[in-house]
C-alpha cells in the first residue's frame, strides 16, 4: 500500500486518506476519488491530495476485518457488516461471554495494522450487545499479514455460553434481629439478578440458623431446582460453620470457601449431587455488582466453576465499595447484616 500526496490529476481511482472539502468537492475519508471529484478539486485550486494506492496482494480494510472476525467468532456470535475497516461482533443470545485470551493476544501480536478488542471475559451479555470489534488500522493490509493473523487463530476466540439453568431455590437462615423485610429485599434483589438469564426462584425456604435445618432444606431444594443459593443470617466464617456443615451433612461437598473479590470475599461454592450450591456473601443482599454476580452468572450458563476459577479472580477483583456495608474497608462498626462480606 502506498500512502502520500499525489497530483490531483493522477488521483482518480485512489482512496482519499482524509476528508476533503474544497469548492464543490466533498470527499469522505476512505472514499474512492472519482473523475468528477478530481475535476472539482482542480477547479478549487488544489494541485495535490493525500491518497492511498493499493498494491498487488493488498487486502482492502473491510475485507480483511470481515475475514478476521469470521475466524474468531464462535457459537452465539454474529458479525455486523464491515465498514471503515471495522467488523463488530455481537451476542446472538443472552449468556456469558467466553474468551480465549491467548488467541486474542496472538491476533494483536501479528502486526500493528490488525487489532481485536473485546469485553471482559465472563461478562453477562444480552442479545445484540457488542462483545468485540476487529479494526484494521490502515486502508489495507498485505495479504501475508492477513494470512498470518488468520493462522494465529487455531479455534474461535469469542463465544457466548447461553443460560441453561432456569430453576433456582433460595434458602435463608434466620436469627433474632434479622428482619423479615431484609429477607424480602434479598429475594427481590436475587430475582432481579436472575431475570436477564431467564431464570426464576422456584422455592423460598426460611429456616433456623442451624446445620440441621440447612441440611433438611438443601435436600428438599436440590430435588426441585438446578441451583441453590443459601443466604446466612450470619456470614460464613469457617468450613465448620453452619452452612458448610449443613452441605456436608446433606451428602454434598464444599469446593471452596472465600474468594479474592471484594465485595464478595465470604462466598462459598459447593455442590449437592449435580446441583451447585452457593453460600452467598452478605454483599449479595445489595443490588450493586459484587463477586456473587460473577459466580452466579457462570453457573446459570452451565460453565464449570471450581477453586482454580475462583482464585483467578484476584486481578480486577477489587470492586467499588458498597456504601451500605457495615464493615467498609476503611473501618467501621457493624450495624446490620445486610451487606456483610
Amino acid at each position: 500500500m502506498r500512502f502520500g500526496p499525489v497530483p490531483v490529476a493522477q488521483s482518480v481511482g485512489l482512496i482519499s486518506a482524509h476528508s476533503v472539502r474544497a469548492g464543490g468537492a466533498v470527499l469522505r475519508k476512505g472514499s474512492r476519488i472519482g473523475p468528477e471529484a478530481a475535476r472539482l478539486l482542480a477547479e478549487a485550486g488544489l494541485t495535490e491530495i493525500v491518497a492511498v494506492a493499493l498494491e498487488p496482494g493488498d487486502v482492502p480494510e473491510d475485507e480483511a476485518a470481515r475475514a478476521i472476525a469470521e475466524a474468531v467468532a464462535g457459537e452465539g456470535i454474529e458479525i455486523a457488516p464491515a465498514f471503515t475497516g471495522r467488523a463488530n461482533l455481537h451476542a446472538r443470545t443472552a449468556g456469558v461471554l467466553v474468551l480465549d485470551s491467548r488467541a486474542i493476544e496472538a491476533v494483536n501480536t501479528v502486526d500493528e495494522a490488525v487489532t481485536l478488542a473485546t469485553l471482559a471475559p465472563f461478562k453477562p451479555v444480552v442479545p445484540g450487545e457488542m462483545v468485540g470489534t476487529v479494526k484494521i488500522i490502515p486502508y489495507a493490509v498485505a495479504g501475508g499479514v492477513l494470512q498470518e493473523a488468520l493462522g494465529s487463530v487455531a479455534r474461535p476466540a469469542l463465544a457466548v455460553a447461553p443460560y441453561r439453568r432456569r430453576r433456582v431455590a433460595a434458602i435463608s437462615t434466620l436469627l433474632p434481629g434479622l428482619k423479615d423485610s431484609v429477607v424480602d429485599k434479598t429475594l427481590r434483589v436475587l430475582a432481579g439478578r436472575l431475570a436477564p438469564a431467564g431464570a426464576e426462584l422456584v422455592s423460598d425456604a426460611r429456616i433456623a440458623h442451624t446445620a440441621e435445618a440447612v441440611t433438611a432444606a438443601l435436600r428438599q431444594a436440590a430435588g426441585a431446582s438446578e441451583l441453590v443459593v443459601v443466604f446466612g443470617a450470619s456470614a460464613i466464617a469457617d468450613r465448620r460453620d453452619v452452612i458448610p456443615s449443613g452441605i456436608e451433612a446433606a451428602g454434598g461437598r464444599v469446593d471452596h470457601l472465600g474468594m479474592p473479590v471484594d465485595p464478595g470475599n465470604l462466598l462459598l461454592l459447593g455442590r449437592l449431587g449435580d446441583v451447585p450450591v452457593i453460600g452467598a456473601p452478605g454483599c449479595a443482599r445489595s443490588p450493586k455488582e459484587n463477586g456473587f454476580d460473577w459466580v452466579l452468572h457462570r453457573l446459570l450458563a452451565g460453565l464449570p466453576v471450581g477453586r482454580a476459577d475462583l482464585v483467578a479472580l484476584g486481578v480486577g477483583g477489587l470492586l467499588m465499595e458498597i456504601v451500605s456495608r457495615p464493615q467498609p474497608r476503611a473501618g467501621g462498626a457493624p450495624e446490620d447484616l445486610e451487606s456483610e462480606g
